[in-house]
């Protein structure tokens, strides 16, 4: 019988027996007895199962994988070349930037613009912004080291400061004022005693104008049309002293101040920012000299740039626009303006934009 259970022919069977009995080169031989019931037993039995801490490794070829790995590592160096922001989020780096240092001096150059096609969203408003990587409030603000400076002491100079920087914080980063409430704090802060500032106030906020803007000194919003997001607003600048007229001590603050807004309208999710740099000097009058409150500053001096804060607006609030607002504009705007660069004084900023109302921002 053959392999397959078929019988041999007897012409076949007689050949077979003939070739081995006459030893024909290349003839078959016969197995022995043993190896036909060896050969049997291991066609009848299953193959043995594989043990499970065995491990068979797979055919290899070592062209092939080089080859896998070369295409796969020119692929990741085009995507780092062409979205590295991406590769960085992959990694976990995608978050906040490293916060920047507080600004000790004037800084060179304007921030880097890498990340300006990044739109700002609600759970990240800063985000496509240099201001993510700014401080949070008056905590990126610190105070120079105080010394006895003018008719004051060292003590007196500290406590001077501290006031100066309540009156950033009352009148651009208190959420209720921010609201559109009227910035009581700040104000009491004013010199009292100083006639056309107190007129200036007062005027500012029962009939605002051009000649009388509350926004160069305080930020403030319609909460009829526009919400800030969040309860952060980032800010960038220093503050500085030295003694003024007849022994005053003046405080300097020079700060950014950007706040991300969004439309008041319930389920609105477009944000926009925008971008106030304000220059105030706050004297602190020897009180034997000029008449004053005790705890109360005389106002210097005040300049300020503001953007997307509304063109020609005399309203009071700030009135930003958004993507619909812009792309109905005529375009008709003054010199391109970056809100984030410091590195020119506000002098210079003054200068650049001479008598336009509004620049054309560069980014926002």
């Amino acid at each position: 019988m053959g392999r397959d259970g078929t019988s041999i022919p007897d012409e076949e069977w007689e050949r077979f027996l003939r070739d081995a009995e006459a030893g024909a080169p290349g003839a078959p031989e016969e197995p022995s007895a043993r190896a036909r019931m060896v050969a049997r037993r291991m066609a009848e039995e299953p193959p043995p199962r594989e043990g499970w801490r065995t491990h068979a490794p797979p055919v290899r070829s070592k062209g092939k994988a080089w080859y896998f790995v070369a295409f796969f590592v020119l692929v990741a160096l085009l995507v780092v070349a062409l979205d590295p922001g991406r590769v960085t989020g992959w990694f976990g780096g995608g978050g906040d930037p490293a916060p920047l240092a507080a600004e000790s001096a004037r800084p060179t150059r304007p921030p880097a613009t890498e990340a300006a096609a990044e739109r700002p969203t609600l759970d990240d408003p800063f985000r496509g912004s240099p201001a993510a990587a700014w401080g949070d409030g008056v905590a990126s603000l610190p105070l120079p080291r105080a010394r006895a400076t003018g008719w004051m002491s060292k003590a007196e100079v500290a406590r001077a400061l501290e006031r100066s920087r309540d009156f950033l914080a009352a009148s651009g980063l208190d959420p209720e004022v921010l609201r559109g409430e009227r910035p009581k704090e700040a104000i009491a802060l004013i010199n009292p005693r100083q006639k056309d500032m107190q007129e200036y106030v007062s005027a500012a906020f029962r009939a605002p104008s051009a000649e009388h803007d509350p926004l160069r000194l305080f930020s403030r919003f319609a909460p009829s049309k526009v919400r800030v997001v969040g309860d952060v607003v980032k800010t960038r600048g220093r503050i500085t002293y030295g003694e003024g007229k007849r022994g005053a001590v003046e405080v300097t603050a020079d700060v950014t101040y950007v706040y991300p807004v969004v439309r008041a309208a319930a389920g609105s999710e477009e944000v926009t920012r925008t971008i106030v740099r304000r220059e105030i000097v706050m004297g602190w009058d020897d009180p034997s000299k000029i008449i004053t409150e005790p705890g109360t500053f005389s106002m210097v001096s005040y300049r300020s740039d503001t953007t997307n804060g509304g063109c020609d607006n005399h309203t009071g609030y700030f009135v930003p626009e958004f993507a619909a607002d812009r792309a109905a504009s005529d375009g008709t705007r003054g010199p391109g303006v970056d809100p984030y660069d410091r590195s020119t004084s506000m002098d210079t900023r003054m200068a650049e934009a001479g008598e336009a109302e509004c620049g054309a921002a560069t980014r926002l």
